[in-house]
């Protein structure tokens, strides 16, 4: 008769305590794996990425129309095209260029600062659901993609602004010292795009289905923004509030597009802009470009996961 001894299992040697370890641990330098950086030491990655997010840009800016046998030359043919349809549309069929001076010009600025506006949040609400290959793989400040994405627009907006100097000359507006507000406007705008984009990109990530819904959020926006109608000249003879024509006034995206109308069109007045312009759209950029920074920030450590 055999008597089989039952041997109790080894204990498990209990670990060090959460506190020894997390001690441990500073001690070393260790970190967890994907913590989110403080807020100063994430500005200090990104800057550190600035000769990344330029080369991202400028790659995908190249790689944008490969395919076509135009190649670049829709960059500049895609806005302009639009502008002739919004032309046809409203300028002649519904006649808002009527009482409006180098209504041509008034338009293809509009488009084009309008476009740029649209295509960065556009890209940026596909800035990380779109890459999550890129994600995935690499180790960097996530506000690297969409910051990316807007300085692609505006790369594209530059080419475009050779063809709006040729229609601005052509229709005889001449070249004046105002041109060089083109600079602090774009600056302010860009600003504004990439806090959006930021705040896209990370609606965007969690819940995907958003870039199905922005086309038509955007289309809506861009009716009550003054593209392809003067805000001033359509409500002045109006019976509405004033709160409406303040409220349109201050859109940001009429903001924006207004001080390029001042800045190249020599018969767009100052009368015609919102009052305190300027820092109306320094706000606008600081309120969107803060915020929009801070808010995709918090969510630094999710990106790419799930």
């Amino acid at each position: 008769m055999s008597q089989v001894l039952h041997t109790p299992p080894p204990t498990a040697t209990p670990g060090p305590p959460a506190d020894d370890a997390a001690a441990l641990a500073a001690r070393y330098g260790l970190t967890v794996s994907g913590a989110r950086p403080s807020l100063p030491a994430y500005v200090r990655q990104l800057w550190a990425r600035r000769h990344f997010i330029t080369a991202f840009a400028t790659a995908k800016l190249t790689a944008q129309y490969s395919q076509a046998k135009l190649g670049q030359v829709w960059q500049v043919m895609t806005p302009l095209l639009n502008a002739a349809v919004y032309y046809f549309i409203f300028g002649i069929l519904m006649g808002t260029k009527h009482g409006v001076p180098d209504y041509v010009p008034f338009l293809v600025t509009g488009v084009f600062v309008w476009t740029f506006t649209q295509s960065s949040i556009m890209a940026g609400t596909r800035a990380i659901s779109g890459s999550l290959g890129l994600v995935r793989a690499l180790h960097f400040p996530r506000a690297s993609l969409p910051v990316s994405y807007c300085l692609q627009q505006l790369q594209q907006l530059l080419f475009s602004m050779c063809a709006l100097v040729v229609i601005l000359l052509c229709f005889g507006v001449p070249v004046s010292a105002s041109w060089l507000l083109v600079i602090p406007a774009l600056t302010l705008q860009f600003v504004f795009n990439a806090g959006v984009a930021m705040v896209m990109a990370r609606m965007g990530a969690k819940t995907p289905d958003i870039a199905q819904l922005m086309p038509f959020l955007l289309r809506t926006w861009m009716y009550v923004s003054g593209v392809m109608w003067s805000i001033d000249r359509l409500l002045s003879n109006r019976d509405m509030p004033h709160w409406v024509l303040i409220a349109l006034q201050s859109n940001p995206a009429a903001v924006y597009i207004d001080l390029m109308r001042f800045a190249l069109i020599d018969s767009f007045h100052a009368h015609q802009l919102p009052p305190h312009v300027w820092a109306l759209a320094t706000g606008w950029a600081l309120v969107a470009g803060v915020g929009g920074f801070i808010y995709f920030w918090k969510a630094e450590e999710t990106y790419g996961r799930g």
